[in-house]
Parts: C-alpha cells; sequence; structure tokens
C-alpha cells in the first residue's frame, strides 16, 4: 500500500530560510533542510533545501572510501551520490561543481585554505526545471538564493573543504584524497522523462494533467511532489509531500502535478 513519507525540519542557522511556502508552511526559524527518510534505513534520502547565504564547498567519499575509513557496525557504509532538481532560484543564483580546469591535491589543499577554491570551481546558473548530478568525488557548493530538491544516498559523510571563514572544521586531508580534481558535467540535458540514471539511483520527472498511472517495479519507488495538487492512490497529494510506492505495486495517479519518480 503506497503510503506518504513524514518528514522533518532541519535548522540551517547560517544559510536557512523562513520562507518555505507552497512546499511547506513558512517558519519563524530559518529552515535549511526537510528530510524523508526511507523506513528502515532505505537507500535513498530525499531533501528539500532552502538556501539564502551559500553553503560549503564540499565533497563526499564513494561507497569504498566510506565503508574502509567510516565503518558503521551492524551496518554498511554509503558514500554519496547525490542530484539536484531546481524548483526556485533567485536572479544570479548558482550552483558549482567540479573545476574549470585541472588542478593538483597540492593546489586544492592551498586554495581551500586561502579561498581561491571558489575561482577555480565551475559555477552554473541555476533556474527552475534545472538538474545536476553530482556524484561522489565530485567537488562542489550550493549557493544562495535557491530552493531545491536533492536525492542522494543515504549518507550523512561530508568533507568540508572551504566554509567562507565560519569557524567549522575543514577536512581538508580526506577531502584531497577523495577529491576529483578537473571539471564535470553537472547539467542534466533533459528537462522530462529521465533526468539521472546512475548505480545508486534513476529519477525521472512527469508531469499529469489529468490522470495517469505509475507501473509497478520490482522495487521500492519514490514519488516526490514538486509543484500542483490532485491525489495519488488514496491520498489527496500537493507539492513538497513524498510518498512510497512498494515494490510490485501500481498507482494512479490525478489532477496538476509534476512529480519526481526515483527508485534503485
Amino acid at each position: 500500500m503506497i503510503v506518504r513519507l513524514p518528514h522533518r525540519a532541519v535548522e540551517k542557522e547560517q544559510w536557512g530560510s523562513t520562507q518555505l511556502e507552497p512546499w511547506f508552511p513558512n517558519s519563524t526559524q530559518k529552515i535549511g533542510e526537510m528530510w524523508f527518510e526511507s523506513p528502515n534505513d532505505g537507500p535513498l534520502l530525499i531533501k528539500f533545501l532552502f538556501t539564502t547565504a551559500a553553503l560549503s564547498v564540499q565533497v563526499h567519499p564513494n561507497d569504498e572510501y566510506a565503508q574502509k575509513h567510516h565503518p558503521l557496525e551492524g551496518k554498511t557504509s554509503r558514500g554519496k551520490t547525490e542530484m539536484w532538481h531546481i524548483l526556485r532560484a533567485e536572479p544570479g543564483a548558482k550552483i558549482a561543481a567540479g573545476f574549470r580546469e585541472n588542478i593538483t591535491p597540492e593546489q586544492l589543499r592551498a586554495s581551500a585554505l586561502s579561498g581561491e577554491i571558489e575561482k577555480l570551481l565551475e559555477w552554473h546558473d541555476a533556474r527552475p526545471g534545472d538538474t545536476f548530478f553530482i556524484p561522489a568525488g565530485t567537488v562542489h557548493a550550493i549557493g544562495a538564493g535557491l530552493t531545491l530538491c536533492e536525492i542522494q544516498q543515504t549518507s550523512d559523510i561530508t568533507y568540508r573543504l572551504y566554509d567562507y571563514g565560519r569557524p567549522r572544521e575543514l577536512h581538508l586531508e580526506h577531502g584531497a584524497q577523495v577529491s576529483n580534481l578537473g571539471p564535470h558535467a553537472a547539467r542534466a540535458k533533459a528537462r522530462e522523462g529521465v533526468l539521472v540514471k546512475c548505480p545508486f539511483f534513476t529519477t525521472e520527472k512527469i508531469s499529469v494533467n489529468g490522470s495517469a498511472t505509475i507501473d509497478a517495479l520490482d522495487k521500492d519507488q519514490s514519488l516526490i511532489v514538486l509543484e500542483g495538487s490532485g491525489g495519488i492512490g488514496e491520498h489527496a497529494a500537493r507539492a513538497g509531500q513524498v510518498f512510497l510506492l512498494p515494490a510490485q505495486e501500481s498507482t494512479s495517479v490525478s489532477g496538476n502535478l509534476s512529480l519526481l519518480r526515483t527508485f534503485v
């Protein structure tokens, strides 16, 4: 049976926002992230992010490095490959992914300490409807003035390389070991249909005007409502909600909705 996933708000005083509508009610606190966690430590974590200042320049390890350096008792450590789908963007809003040209590990460390790393990164204009794919090892940053949906491997392993002078720990040695030190073609070409397909998840965008059927798969799938309202199965559905459709089950969708469908 399809279920609507609960969410929890994560405060981010340094870069979060109080303006969360139309996805969630506005807040008196600065909310940076809304988390939708799969039951039983599922392989994917879905978030909505709201930024009023730049996030740190950072990088995530792959599965092999995470398992070696961050073992978890009774669990398998995961790396973090992720994607971002832009929902709202103020004029001039940007994201960074990869470097403009190849650099060395020594340049990475020195530029992270000096702040020059910002100039070495490849910055992309971010507009509603854009999708960016960020594999593990890609040095990246999210700028101010953005609302986006993030789909990621369930992992919180982050190596911070540069933080705009904020007094948080940097992780330059781990970061230098896992970072890919060249350009990365982050922007997805598709605007509808399959946006990202990688070993860790597939995500497609579906627009419904009237009615449609989400076909069953042999695995669980998540339906993320980005825009509009209507119905998913027996549930009323609106922007900012996420539904888990179990393996071997299909569901009906009705109304005027824009969805992301993602599965492993």
